[in-house]
């Protein structure tokens, strides 16, 4: 056998073997899946890549069930071997490999008003589970890095591979607030015209026209002051006095309660894009994430919509 200099070789990616060993195991894409807690379609990624760099078709996707190609039954045995070298290491047993951990994906507003008041509630249950969570950008319809766990603002997903979108909220809805101190300097507002004496923040995220339309008000979406494209930064701005925001109840929860910010109206409409989630991984803690989740959004909407 001839041996290369290992700068010469191309390695092929641990997580590419992992996936081809649990097909090869398992029988099928998405009994692999649930086995490495990611979706069928990352497995089937995983073990194209691995085909790519051998050079060789290691599945018969003909098949049916799913059946290995001579190549991948040539390559399982030293394959399977190599993998049970490295986890018989002992640096590869340690507690912190065998920690679990949960990464969830989440707009900025949502992550900081509603996830992470709540997660000591989460994770008192899930004591040996370690959560990550990351922020995706809805405003340039980014989203942020992979996650097991994704909140999303904007139109509802579709159903897909990893199963349909969960609708988070669905009592929220938004409605004028203002602050204290603001709500000193203006002429009284006891009715939605009387809004013509404040200025008005503005959003893309959630325009005020569906709000004035239903209070009778035929007035165009304001064009002065500053445009915010966060959700959080115009709670932010009418704490400071800036301006009266047209807020959702449940992300403002905290600072109704303060006092922060009050409610001027009863009146109060859909919010223009919904929160949902969807769930990229088939592991239990991914599950009793999401369903803690549900639960809470919906008591906190519940318990919003009537402060004051």
């Amino acid at each position: 056998m001839t041996w290369l200099p290992h700068d010469e070789l191309r390695f092929p990616s641990i997580d590419g073997l992992r996936a081809f060993e649990a097909v090869a195991r398992l029988g099928s894409l998405e009994r692999a899946a649930m086995a490495l807690h990611i979706s069928a379609s990352a497995v089937g990624k995983r073990i194209h890549t691995l085909e790519e760099l051998l050079g060789s078709t290691l599945l018969d996707r003909s098949a049916k069930p799913l059946a290995l190609s001579a190549a991948g039954k040539e390559y399982l045995e030293p394959m399977r071997a190599a993998l049970a070298l490295l986890a018989a290491m002992p640096q590869h047993q340690r507690l912190a490999q065998r920690q679990q951990r949960l990464r969830i994906c989440s707009p900025p507003t949502f992550a900081r008003q509603v996830l992470v008041p709540a997660l000591p509630e989460f994770t008192r249950g899930h004591p040996g589970l370690e959560l990550e969570l990351v922020l995706s950008i809805p405003f340039l319809d980014e989203a942020g890095p992979l996650a097991d766990v994704e909140i999303r603002n904007g139109d509802l997903a579709e159903p897909s591979a990893e199963g349909a979108a969960r609708l988070l909220m669905q009592k929220d809805g938004v409605t004028p607030m203002i602050a204290p101190q603001l709500l000193r300097q203006v002429p009284a507002l006891q009715t939605p015209a009387d809004l013509r004496h404040c200025p008005l923040l503005r959003t893309p995220l959630q325009p005020w026209a569906p709000w004035l339309r239903a209070a009778g008000l035929d007035w165009p979406e304001p064009q002065q002051g500053t445009r915010f494209v966060d959700l959080g930064l115009t709670l932010e701005a009418a704490v400071c006095g800036q301006g009266v925001v047209l807020g959702r109840p449940s992300l403002a929860e905290g600072l109704l309660r303060s006092g922060a910010l009050r409610r001027l109206f009863d009146l109060q409409v859909a919010a223009a894009k919904p929160y949902y989630l969807l769930s990229h991984s088939h592991a239990t803690a991914a599950q009793d994430f999401a369903d803690w989740l549900a639960a809470h959004c919906q008591a906190l909407a519940e318990r919003s919509s009537a402060l004051r």
